[in-house]
């Protein structure tokens, strides 16, 4: 999990919009700002590319790592309006246009090269890769999207997982691991009673372990799309569209 501070019950704190941050005066800022946002986005472009681009893997790679530095060097982050698009249209359209000239160019930068790379498994990011059945009926944008969320959940998982085991509530995140998470590539649920036997709990500690969770995780998710939007409105819209509820 990144680097960030936290509440006495172990949650982040608060966080500011790194959007917002992207145009701010200090320069350190804005270094911290982007640095988050390639954290949360660098899985969906990378797999976008292989997606959308069809390149293979170690193209999508050295494309990834290349728009990324690009950004850090020019920061034409920066340039996004949130009255003109979401921020994840906006990145996809600036990666759309990259890979266009890369296209046409042959200065892309080489891994292994004399340049400073980002520090990223790839490998692992590829394990992660599933193809969509639909894949080749998604538009661009929806392809994006899928990716992003798909990322951005997995992130929020891993932050839960940190929190629940650094403050002695690992059975809590095993329960919620196994009946929310597992049980989605699933056909045979898991019930809460044979929970209660596996883990030598009450069916009734089952249900209010599973429902604390279920919160906390939620608030994770909302304060990630926080963080990855530029305003009131934009936070709304990404809200309604991943968790599929108004606020």
């Amino acid at each position: 999990m990144s680097d960030q501070n936290f509440s006495p019950g172990g949650f982040p704190l608060t966080r500011n919009s790194a959007i917002v941050a992207l145009k701010q005066g200090d320069p350190e800022q804005r270094k911290i700002a982007l640095a988050r946002v390639i954290e949360i986005y660098r899985p969906a472009v990378y797999k976008y590319l292989r997606l959308h681009w069809h390149k293979d893997a170690d193209a999508a790679a050295d494309l990834t790592q290349s728009f990324f530095l690009l950004a850090l060097e020019k920061e034409f982050l920066a340039d996004f309006d949130p009255a003109k698009a979401r921020f994840r249209t906006f990145l996809r359209l600036c990666l759309d246009r990259f890979v266009g000239k890369e296209h046409q160019s042959a200065s892309r930068i080489k891994r292994g090269g004399d340049v400073q790379h980002l520090s990223t498994d790839f490998d692992f990011i590829e394990r992660d890769l599933v193809t969509p059945r639909n894949a080749q009926n998604l538009s661009p944008e929806e392809l994006f999207e899928q990716e992003w969320i798909r990322n951005l959940l997995s992130t929020a998982v891993t932050c839960l997982k940190e929190i629940y085991e650094n403050s002695g509530k690992s059975t809590q995140f095993k329960l919620f691991e196994c009946y929310d998470l597992q049980s989605l590539d699933s056909n045979d649920k898991t019930s809460y009673q044979e929970l209660a036997i596996q883990y030598k709990i009450s069916v009734e500690t089952v249900t209010n372990y599973l429902a604390a969770a279920r919160r906390d995780f939620r608030r994770i998710v909302l304060e990630q799309i926080r963080e990855m939007t530029a305003n009131d409105e934009e936070y709304r819209e990404e809200v309604r569209s991943i968790l599929g509820v108004d606020l």
